[in-house]
């Protein structure tokens, strides 16, 4: 007897980080593309535009990076293409896929907050 199952597409976390010194256009391009590709393929679950950051190490030579986050469901399928198609984008220093388990709550919001800059206080103007 078999027993017929709905599957449902996990939830990834992708994490991007950006070059700073990429025009903001090309910047956008880039996310734009993923989120293309993932709305082709799945579901976007949601976007979180972190912005400038200071990494906590040099990656490819930069000491910062413009923070993305993107949430969707993928299958195995998109997860290579995604993959395959970040290894090569100019612009990209570094990525992350992660699978996140059920339950797992939602990302925070850094859109305002200066993390790990060292110099900056609630009472700084901007």
């Amino acid at each position: 007897m078999a027993r017929r199952m709905t599957v449902e597409a996990a939830t990834y976390d992708l994490t991007l980080l950006l070059d700073p010194e990429l025009e903001e256009a090309r910047r956008e391009k880039i996310v734009s593309d993923v989120e293309t590709v993932i709305q082709q393929h799945a579901e976007m679950v949601g976007r979180h535009d972190w912005g400038m950051r200071k990494t906590a190490f040099d990656v490819r030579k930069r000491g910062d990076a413009d923070y993305r986050l993107i949430q969707f469901h993928a299958t195995p399928p998109l997860l290579d293409s995604l993959n395959h198609a970040l290894k090569i984008t100019d612009g990209v220093l570094r990525f992350r896929i992660m699978k996140l388990r059920r339950g797992t709550p939602a990302p925070p919001d850094l859109s305002a907050a200066v993390i790990g800059t060292g110099a900056g206080t609630a009472d700084d103007d901007d």
